[in-house]
């Protein structure tokens, strides 16, 4: 499964990074955002909407206000992409089956694939110092697993790309190799909750990553999960 640089193709498994081999972004630079979206307008989704709730946007400026002295970082989130993404994919995946056109035209980010307020409501924030991602979440009734509370595949989903951006502004371009999630206890429907990742270590093209789930006060663990990384080399086929 592919999944974009840090604001292009997004999809659970892989983060595409600089290519040929290059180096992945300076500490002291950000990559720029980059759509090429059919929206007449470039929409940064991960900016409030009506949809947020008080708990939503309180922790959210609590992250804005912390980005001030550039500790942290906002990361913007948009829905579309472009074909042009699937060259660089091709980069890693020189066999791969080409996709194509009509169907790629109409691909959206998958988190970002539902109405707004119905699916998953989240914002990223990155701290470059200490390796630490921390995902804003609020689950939508369109993630419904057992009654009245979020489906775990739905967890799962945001775990990994939370996971997956940490390893990505360390490492580049990284493929999700192993992903191990301990479910705590059931996330209520369109309650909000944090999801914290830290970068734990790098053994040569491995990058290993942790993080857990909890609710905005912190008093409730909802899930921890442990991940694993790898580096990909455009010289081989496979990480």
């Amino acid at each position: 499964m592919l999944r974009s640089c840090v604001y292009r193709l997004w999809t659970p498994g892989v983060l595409c990074g600089p290519l040929g081999g290059a180096s992945p972004p300076a500490r002291n630079s950000w990559p720029l955002p980059r759509s090429y979206s059919s929206e007449v307008a470039h929409v940064d989704h991960s900016l409030p909407n009506p949809s947020w709730s008080k708990d939503m946007r309180l922790i959210f400026d609590q992250f804005m206000k912390k980005s001030e002295d550039r500790s942290w970082k906002r990361l913007p989130s948009y829905k579309f992409t472009s074909s042009k993404r699937l060259e660089e994919v091709r980069t890693f995946f020189p066999d791969a089956k080409p996709v194509k056109e009509e169907p790629l035209s109409q691909a959206r980010l998958f988190p970002r694939s539902l109405e707004e307020g119905l699916g998953f409501e989240y914002a990223m924030f990155h701290n470059l110092v200490e390796n630490r991602t921390v995902c804003i979440l609020q689950g939508g009734p369109y993630l419904q697993g057992i009654p009245g509370f979020l489906h775990g595949g739905a967890i799962a989903t945001m775990i990994d790309s939370t996971v997956g951006m940490c390893a990505f502004i360390t490492g580049g371009a990284v493929m999700t190799a192993n992903l191990n999630i301990s479910f705590r206890r059931p996330i209520p429907l369109c309650s909000v909750v944090v999801i914290n990742s830290q970068l734990d270590k790098i053994e040569g093209r491995k990058l290993f990553v942790s993080c857990n789930v909890q609710s905005v006060d912190e008093k409730t663990l909802y899930s921890e999960a442990t991940s694993l990384f790898v580096k990909l080399d455009p010289k081989k086929s496979s990480p």
